[in-house]
């Protein structure tokens, strides 16, 4: 395999994961492009048993009674998962539907969401809007349980057509009326008990207790509505249908996927007005949104396998997410091999970058590409990274370190910044930068203690922190 295809591999593992130690990035080139693309979206991570291990190590965790313990499991599993793009796609919906504590204020709601999330992430679209229609954490946040028959709320349907699926101007304020009509009965059971037995945290230590979503017929409105052009006495099932077969729909996804997985989009509000950065790109992704019935999984093989994926001109052009960076410097640091109170701090450092799981600032989610990097978040990500990297105590430092001073004996130092970047997943960087790392290594040969100084001035270039 040449080097650009080593590149290009590198590249996807970036993007379609948390980025990749040198172990790992080498058994992905090993199956060759294709076959790195299909194990990535093929597989499962059956044999996770992190859940089990927070139970052990982390109490405070595993009880949920508050927002960062449901957080901090997921760290966990990103950087402990076998399957890294279901990861990485769970993160995606959570970004869309966002949910978060501030209205749900229950960790174990949150949790669900997210279990949710994982399971349906690369399923079909219409069943993944069908669950997020009954989870227990989407109906508090966007209050149908106050949706009733003859006494509509229409802030759930109102979000599923804006923000969840065709996005503003392809639908009309009687569309949301009669959509909110349609999920009139899908609530929550038993909330009056359930909110005292959460209160109380009388389940600890397995801590609080899940809502659940209960249909109520009697307060269903059943008559007949008028929705996208269509008539009838639909349910909520029926519009998710109606909503799917839109292609407003399918451009409003495949935008989403494109400015995730491959360009920096203007912000979504502005989508109305402002075209695809790419418009034959989005394109692509909506003819394979209906070529595969709404399915996810084969919207991202479509994806990764196009040309506007593997288009060297995109490549470090994203700036990581604090969860993207945080997950995937642990994952290459390997500092968690068990739940661990440092945990606490890891969660806790991301949300200094600005990204706290489960709690997203808005409905809208996060902002994404350059509004992550401030005076102040950029202080927060080089302080992380210089802290793990400088840190020989790290099992995968220490492995770096060795690695390293192994091959050093024969190394100049321009190999030796080569071999380096190489460790840290296929890094590339800019010339300038290249020769301020080639100066310090120069005074690093034979000097095994000054190799985390090196790894770690590698870590904070400007190019660790793109995607």
């Amino acid at each position: 395999m040449n080097s650009s295809d080593v590149k290009l591999i590198e590249h996807l593992l970036r993007r379609a994961s948390f980025g990749s130690t040198r172990d790992e990035a080498d058994r992905y080139v090993s199956m060759g492009y294709q076959a790195a693309v299909d194990f990535l979206i093929d597989s499962e991570d059956d044999s996770w048993v992190g859940e089990f291990m927070v139970r052990r190590f982390d109490h405070e965790a595993s009880g949920m009674i508050n927002y960062p313990g449901s957080a901090r499991i997921w760290l966990y599993r990103m950087i402990t998962t076998n399957s890294p793009l279901r990861e990485k796609m769970t993160l995606f919906w959570h970004q869309l539907f966002a949910t978060g504590d501030d209205k749900v204020i229950n960790g174990r709601v949150l949790h669900e969401q997210i279990q949710m999330f994982r399971a349906h992430s690369m399923g079909k679209l219409d069943r993944l809007l069908l669950e997020l229609a009954k989870d227990p954490a989407m109906i508090v946040w966007l209050d149908n349980q106050d949706n009733h028959k003859g006494a509509i709320n229409e802030n759930w349907g109102r979000e599923l057509l804006e923000l969840f699926s065709m996005g503003v101007g392809n639908y009309t304020e009687d569309d949301i009326k009669e959509c909110a009509r349609a999920f009139t009965g899908w609530t929550i059971g038993n909330t009056e008990y359930m909110m005292a037995r959460s209160k109380k945290d009388s389940d600890w230590p397995y801590g609080r207790i899940n809502y659940f979503f209960d249909y109520r017929e009697d307060d269903h409105d059943g008559g007949v509505k008028e929705f996208l052009g269509h008539s009838g006495e639909f349910n909520g099932e029926e519009i998710i249908n109606i909503i799917c077969e839109q292609e407003s729909t399918a451009r409003f996804i495949a935008r989403h996927f494109y400015n995730f997985f491959v360009s920096d989009e203007p912000p979504v509000p502005s989508w109305p007005y402002v075209p695809p950065k790419d418009p034959e790109a989005i394109q692509i992704l909506v003819d394979a949104y209906f070529e595969g019935s709404y399915d996810i999984k084969h919207m991202l093989r479509v994806l990764f396998n196009s040309d506007f994926f593997k288009d060297e001109k995109i490549r470090y052009q994203k700036i990581k997410s604090p969860t993207e960076l945080v997950a995937g410097t642990l994952r290459m640091t390997e500092e968690f091999d068990r739940p661990r109170y440092e945990m606490v701090m890891r969660n806790v450092q991301m949300g200094w970058m600005g990204q706290f799981l489960n709690n997203p600032f808005t409905v809208e989610g996060w902002h994404q590409g350059l509004e992550w990097i401030d005076s102040g978040t950029l202080v927060e990500r080089l302080n992380f990274l210089s802290e793990q990297f400088g840190d020989i105590e790290k099992p995968g430092v220490s492995k770096m370190v060795d690695k390293l001073f192994e091959a050093s004996v024969d190394y100049s130092a321009s190999d030796l910044v080569e071999k380096c970047l190489n460790e840290l997943g296929g890094l590339e960087v800019s010339t300038d930068t290249e020769e301020i790392l080639v100066e310090f290594a120069g005074e690093c040969l034979g000097q095994k203690e000054k190799f985390p100084q090196l790894i770690r001035l590698a870590a904070v270039c400007d190019e660790f922190q793109r995607t």
